[in-house]
Formats: C-alpha cells, structure tokens, sequence
C-alpha cells in the first residue's frame, strides 16, 4: 500500500509526454558550437593567467555545463505547476542572495558581483534572472482579470484614499497591481546596480519590461516607463558622471573614440579589429590573434568578437540564425502552453536569452557602451551555463504538455 502511494506521489510530480525535440537539438548545438568556440577562445588567458594550465577555463565550464545537462533534465521531468511553489521561494531567495552579496567581502575589487564559496564562485545576479521571470509569470497569471478589467483595488491605501475622498477616488486592482510590479522590478535592478553592475541592471529591467508587456499590462503604462527610460537615458549620455565612476567613463569611451584608447577603449578597440579582420569567412578555427592578450576577457563578454575573427561574417551570422530559432522555438512552445502560467514563464526565458545575446553583441560591436554582459552559452562562468541550462529544463518541462495543432 505504501508503495502504490508512493509511485502514485512520484506520477503526480513527474512531466508527462515527451519534450519538444526541435528546441532540444537546437539548444544542444549552440551549446556544443559554444563549447569549442570558448576552448578556442581561453587558452591562451588561461595559459598566462593559470600558470601554463591552457585548459584550466576549458575543463570548468565542461563540468558545470555536465551539471547542467543533468539539472536541465531532472528539471524538465518535473511538472511546470509546481514551479509556482518554487517561483515564491525563488524570489525570496534571489532577494536574500543580491542583499547577502553587497555585504560579503568584494571577491574583485570594485565589484560586488560574486560569492567566494572557496573552491568557485557564485554570482547572485544568475539567480535573480530566473526568479523575476518566475514570480511575474506567477503574479501576472494570478491577478490576469484584475490586470485587465476594472476591479477596484482592496488593498489597505486603495481603501484610504476611496474614504478621503468620498468615494470620488477609486484604485482599481490593474493600477496598484502595476505599481506593485514596479517596485518589485525596481528593488531586483537596484540590488544589481549596487554590486557595480550595469549590464545586470539593464537586463533585469528589460526582463521586467517584456514580462509586463506578456501580461498584457495596459499600454499606456509602457509609454509612461518608455518616457522616463527615455529621459533618463538621455541625462545620463550627457552627464555620465553622475553614474559610478567606472560606468561613466565607459558612456565617456562610447561617445568619444578617441578617449584612453590604452585604457577605457581598449578592449572595445581591440573587438572591433577582431571582428574587422575576421571579413567574410574568419581566420580559421583557433586563428586569432587578438585573443593573445589584447582583447581582454576573451573567453567571457567579448568572446562573439573572437567568434567573428576565427569563424568570419559565415560562422558569426550562422550562430546569430541559431540564437533565434532557438527563441523563436522557446516562444512557440509558451504559445501553445496549456495555461497563461507556462507560457509566460516559456516566453519570459526565450527572451531572457534572446535580449542577453542582442546586448553582447552591441557590445562587442561598439553599438552601446561596454556594460560586460556575457553572451549565453558562449561565456565562461559556472553559475551561468548551470542555471541557464536549468532555466531551458522548465522550458522543455513545458513542452511535455503544450497543446498540440489542431
């Protein structure tokens, strides 16, 4: 009897169906593309900098990528409705991580991005990614009609402000719903811009952003954030100054070509005379020469410039194809999810990866400031390709049960 229960708990847990093959083949080829691309692009880093160990950067991210692999299936066997339970102890832990780390001695000076666990490092941020989308998927599935109809709000300040005003004032659930939102968006973003994290910060907003847009949050609140974003944008190109001292002298760089170019515009130089040498059809595999120490973290945000030197325009716009499909593939599959949940949570991931990898290549190619955003799948970074590889598990978790055609 005990038995029966038991497999009777374990069925009821377990992802029925099979996974969507055409995702699965297209994230185990960028994966591999990435694996090689990245051996070919750190051993001369890890070389000089791990004491003649050229593979030192190489047999880690094998490692974590392995993990990876095994988190991303044992993730994709469990049912994606319990990842609600999960979303709100995924949000409560990213916050408790991105506050634990601004308080942990700096493990880089300056930065404050990382954990020192002794034997690796862990990099809050990572986490924080994953948990925004899952708590947004919840929240903006949980309150969808109050989102979207005229529901007055019940919260304790709607209920002040009706009373104060005679009644003349209503809140309804849509504005105090937004407004909560916002401020959640705000608080993950702020965290990360605390740890000197520029890139992180923007890519939290954007994920903030979209997941609102999903949830079909009205449209005059997107001109509203869109105005403010715009402002901002424009005070702080004209007075970079006002950011961190490291954040401003690279909008500093960005605007002005010739500033430090043996400092701030080094390795923005340096990528760009990557990619241009690279022309049609690269250098060859494991043939560049600006990986020898000019471009600096070659294995890490500005490895794509590495990938346009050896493999040429061919080999950078046929990984670029791959990128998207791989989106493209990760949206249909939260399109024909069965519930508002999954296919926000699906749609939420895809353009995680999707805006990550348009943000490292502007990067790489000078069309905004360096910010030092990896690029998916590419980089190295064990807390990158682990969770990310996890994050694909709930993708293809959901996959098991989307609603097929007809």
């Amino acid at each position: 009897m005990g038995t029966k229960r038991k497999k009777s708990t374990l069925n009821s847990i377990l992802a029925q169906g099979s996974m969507d093959i055409p995702f699965f083949l297209l994230l185990i080829v960028i994966v591999s593309i990435g694996l090689v691309m990245l051996f070919s692009a750190s051993y001369t880093y890890s070389y000089y900098n791990r004491d003649g160990d050229s593979t030192y950067i190489f047999r880690r991210q094998i490692v974590f990528t392995v993990l990876g692999l095994v988190g991303m299936y044992v993730v994709s066997r469990i049912r994606y409705d319990y990842f609600k339970i999960i979303a709100l102890l995924g949000v409560a832990a990213s916050l408790f991580l991105l506050c634990l780390v601004l308080v942990l001695p700096e493990y880089k000076p300056g930065f404050k991005r990382w954990i020192n666990l002794g034997f690796t490092t862990f990099q809050p941020s990572e986490v924080a990614k994953i948990g925004l989308i899952m708590i947004l998927a919840f929240l903006l599935d949980k309150d969808y009609k109050a989102i979207t109809g005229k529901i007055p709000s019940q919260s304790g300040i709607a209920k002040t402000i009706y009373k104060f005003t005679d009644g003349r004032v209503v809140l309804y659930k849509s504005f105090t719903s937004v407004i909560a939102y916002g401020v959640l968006i705000i608080v993950f973003a702020g965290l990360v811009y605390l740890e000197n994290h520029l890139s992180g910060t923007i890519l939290m907003l954007a994920i903030g952003f979209v997941m609102l847009f999903l949830g079909e949050v009205k449209y005059k609140w997107f001109i509203v954030a869109g105005g403010v974003v715009l402002i901002v944008g424009i005070i702080l190109i004209a007075k970079p100054e006002l950011l961190e001292s490291y954040m401003g002298e690279r909008i500093t760089a960005w605007l002005d070509k010739d500033y430090d170019p043996t400092g701030a515009r080094w390795q923005t130089n340096n990528s760009l005379y990557a990619i241009g040498s690279g022309g049609f059809l690269g250098t060859g595999l494991g043939q560049s020469k600006q990986k020898h120490l000019y471009v600096s973290e070659p294995q890490n945000d500005f490895i794509f410039a590495i990938v346009c030197e050896e493999l040429g325009f061919i080999g950078a716009a046929a990984i670029i194809i791959i990128f998207a499909l791989l989106v493209y593939r990760g949206i249909y599959i939260g399109l024909r999810a069965k519930d508002r949940f999954g296919g926000l949570l699906c749609m939420g991931i895809a353009f995680q990866v999707g805006i990550q990898v348009a943000l490292n290549i502007a990067v790489v190619s000078d069309l905004i400031p360096n910010t030092g955003i990896s690029l998916p799948f590419f980089s190295a970074g064990g807390t990158s390709i682990f969770i990310l590889l996890c994050e694909m598990g709930m993708l293809l978790s959901v996959s098991r049960s989307m609603r097929k055609k007809g």
